[in-house]
């Protein structure tokens, strides 16, 4: 099993910090102390994929690791008390200065990366979004830079995580737009 594996990681209770802390085979810890109980859900995550005037979508460039100098689909993690349409629309404006008017739903799928030494869960959801402009455009935040690629240009090599490959892929494969 390795290292970054939930079971590896999580050692202490976080209600009583007993060391009694137990995995129970089902993606969940229960402590022996005082009997909490912790399941290792997926977090949600959001990913806008953003089509300029000339029919490319646009890739940024990780500034931060897991995958750090990868490409990358804009997006982020979905606060707590926040709807996912909210977020995508949060993270284009914090990661790339643009401001989403329209989002479609296209696909969502599962994505595990290790984050501080420990294995994350996530469900990555893409949304088909419209921006107003692209004039503003730049790259902020956890987002070292930025590219427009065409379909059939793309090393999917150089895409960081499994879902947004698959995310590129789906949309490439499907070519759906915003009107």
């Amino acid at each position: 099993m390795e290292k970054t594996n939930p079971e590896n990681v999580l050692k202490f209770c976080p209600k009583c910090g007993s060391r009694r802390f137990v995995p129970k085979g089902d993606r969940s810890f229960q402590c022996d102390d005082c009997g909490f109980h912790f399941y290792i859900n997926s977090a949600s995550a959001v990913a806008a994929l953003i089509i300029n005037e000339n029919d490319e979508l646009l890739l940024t460039r990780r500034g931060i690791e897991p995958g750090k100098g990868m490409l990358d689909l804009p997006g982020g993690f979905v606060n707590p008390g926040e709807r996912a349409e909210d977020a995508v629309v949060r993270e284009i404006k914090e990661e790339l200065n643009l401001e989403v008017t329209d989002y479609q739903f296209l696909a969502s799928y599962p994505n595990e990366y290790i984050f501080s030494g420990y294995k994350v869960y996530t469900t990555d959801i893409g949304f088909l979004c419209k921006v107003r402009t692209m004039e503003a455009i730049s790259a902020k935040d956890d987002v070292n830079g930025y590219e427009f690629v065409k379909r059939g240009s793309i090393d999917y090599s150089d895409i960081c995580g499994a879902s947004i490959r698959l995310l590129v892929r789906y949309y490439f494969d499907h070519g759906k737009s915003l009107e």
